[in-house]
């Protein structure tokens, strides 16, 4: 099979040395840092991407100086996609000012604010029968542009207000020029393998910043406290530190949760360290991704109830949102940050995805700003 290179953009956004950005760029990018895919060689998809063998075949489907760069969705037994693509490693690009383009946008609401306050409610009459600890609860913005946003554009304008550490933008089927792209700016890191050294920080408890300095410190503060928001925390990095016991010895989490800080939130965040155990076969950061996806940050406790509870208050939103994005090498090194602050692109239509974690002592009103300012983070992106 021929390698298929992937189509350049007209506008050269990457200054000196002059480097073509992609139309519908293949990349995913920590920090300062990019990988951006030049030529994919196959794509490899599977219906279920949660299954270990699958993760297995894309490692070693890997050629020399290939990775393979891709999605797991969210739910249940659901797709997985990965491109394997050489590329370049290279520097992020400074942000470029670009001539504004004209554009009318149709924006719907899927829920309303007000139908998932109600949502939250019923979450909360489960939580209270015993049927779920906690559950994440999501809504979505559909934006439909004329005309129409591109990848290029998005990531470029993410650039600018960098919401998260990790930037991507990954077409989710084998047709690069005009299928979907999964775009965003995570704040999350899912796990990070480096050798045997293993990394994740799970955010969990939330609150919208301030434009006012006393109030968001305030606010900053508030959250710190939160014996609600240190509980939904708590879910999350016990259920991640238990996981990795079972394939890393060394596993270090600290006591208490730091604030991390984006564009438009506060959260609660655990550096978790571990060390892939001596004398097993090690697994790729894809199987890592694998055995910790999805955390408690976005489905709840106990999984299986929080799916049903997902699925029947939520419906079928979510696909490759809530999921993992990221990459693996043949070596088994590779890094995933959760599908948040992120938007799925089609031709037109443009979705955006926000979800919160309910626990006792939530309240529907504020799940409502803390979705509400979630959203807020991709919809300024896009111009709205």
């Amino acid at each position: 099979m021929n390698p298929r290179p992937i189509s350049a953009h007209s506008r050269l956004l990457w200054g000196r040395p002059r480097q073509v950005l992609p139309t519908r760029p293949l990349m995913f990018a920590t920090g300062d840092r990019a990988y951006v895919g030049t030529r994919v060689r196959r794509t490899l998809t599977a219906p279920d991407g949660q299954d270990p063998a699958w993760a297995s075949a894309v490692v070693a489907a890997l050629e020399p100086g290939e990775q393979a760069v891709g999605a797991l969705s969210f739910a249940e037994e659901s797709p997985g996609l990965f491109h394997l693509t050489t590329g370049r490693e290279q520097p992020l690009p400074p942000p470029v000012t670009e001539d504004e383009v004209e554009r009318t946008h149709t924006v719907t609401e899927h829920p309303t604010a007000e139908h998932y306050a109600e949502m939250v409610t019923n979450a909360l009459a489960r939580i209270k029968a015993g049927e779920v600890a906690k559950v994440v609860l999501g809504r979505c913005l559909d934006v439909h542009s004329e005309p129409p946003l591109t990848p290029v554009e998005v990531i470029n304008r993410l650039l600018l207000t960098r919401p998260g550490n990790h930037l991507f933008s990954v077409p989710v089927s084998a047709d690069l020029d005009h299928g979907q792209v999964l775009v965003g700016a995570s704040p999350e890191l899912l796990v990070r393998r480096r050798g045997d050294v293993v990394e994740c920080t799970p955010l969990a408890g939330s609150i919208p910043r301030s434009p006012d300095a006393a109030e968001d410190r305030a606010r900053a503060d508030g959250l710190l406290h939160s014996t609600k928001d240190h509980a939904e925390h708590a879910f999350v990095v016990d259920a991640i530190v238990h996981a990795l016991k079972d394939v890393c010895v060394e596993v270090e989490a600290p006591l208490t949760p730091e604030l991390v800080s984006t564009d438009t939130l506060w959260h609660l965040g655990s550096p978790i360290r571990a060390r892939i155990a001596p004398g097993t076969e090690a697994p790729s950061a894809l199987h890592l991704a694998q055995l910790l996806h999805p955390t408690p940050a976005v489905g709840g406790v106990p999984l299986g109830a929080a799916y049903s509870t997902i699925a029947e208050l939520e419906g079928d939103l979510r696909k490759w949102f809530a999921g993992c994005v990221g990459w693996v090498d043949a070596a088994g090194d590779g890094e995933f940050a959760i599908t948040i602050r992120s938007a799925l692109l089609d031709d037109d239509h443009l979705r955006l995805f926000a979800g919160a974690g309910i626990v006792a002592g939530s309240v529907p009103e504020l799940e409502v700003a803390e979705t509400g300012a979630k959203l807020g983070t991709m919809a300024k992106v896009v111009g709205l």
